[in-house]
């Protein structure tokens, strides 16, 4: 036997409610995907040149000895 008191039918009511806004409102909510990420940023092309950079140097300070 289910129990009628007020607060239990008050409560279904609003559950009852809420379901049915978030059912009819949760199609609406239809984002689009976020960007993927770029492959390649700046800081990493600057580190590479960095890196040929150094090597160079290196190789003109051995061959300078």
């Amino acid at each position: 036997m289910a129990s009628s008191n007020p607060t239990t039918r008050a409560f279904k009511a609003l559950f009852t409610i809420f379901s049915l806004i978030f059912f009819i409102l949760s199609p609406l909510v239809d984002a689009a995907a976020p960007a993927p990420a770029p492959s390649s940023d700046g800081t990493s092309i600057d580190q590479g040149i960095a890196y040929v950079l150094m090597l160079v140097a290196l190789v003109l300070t051995i061959v300078a000895m």
